[in-house]
């Protein structure tokens, strides 16, 4: 039940913590655009528009124009629960853009974070 109260939330006023979290280590808003882009096919245009619009995460994660296939390589613990054992599908895509933030934030590079094969 309490799910429902984080898909109804504004993306736009969410996306600042992304910022603050990411700049207080020395990252940036162009890295965390980078981010949000490689998670969801978002170009810089459409996250303006979204951010200056009140999008909860329901609307966000639903019209994304290309939600990575790679996003399921992403795994690990992210507020206590393992990503890969989440079974709501939404929960699941609003936790990965958590942890991906939460990579940026402890220093790791993009190509890390993006899961760019070597």
């Amino acid at each position: 039940m309490g799910n429902h109260k984080i898909y109804s939330m504004s993306f736009a006023k969410v996306y600042p913590l992304y910022l603050n979290k990411v700049e207080k280590k020395g990252k940036t808003k162009d890295e965390v655009d980078q981010i949000i882009s490689w998670l969801t096919g978002y170009t810089n245009n459409d996250l303006d528009s979204i951010l200056k619009s009140e999008i909860d995460f329901r609307t966000f994660f639903e019209n994304a124009p290309n939600l990575n296939p790679s996003r399921f390589l992403i795994k690990g613990l992210i507020c206590g629960i393992r990503i890969e054992e989440i079974e709501e599908p939404l929960m699941r895509e609003i936790r990965y853009l958590d942890k991906l933030i939460d990579e940026l934030a402890k220093g790791k590079s993009l190509d890390k974070i993006l899961r760019k094969q070597l």
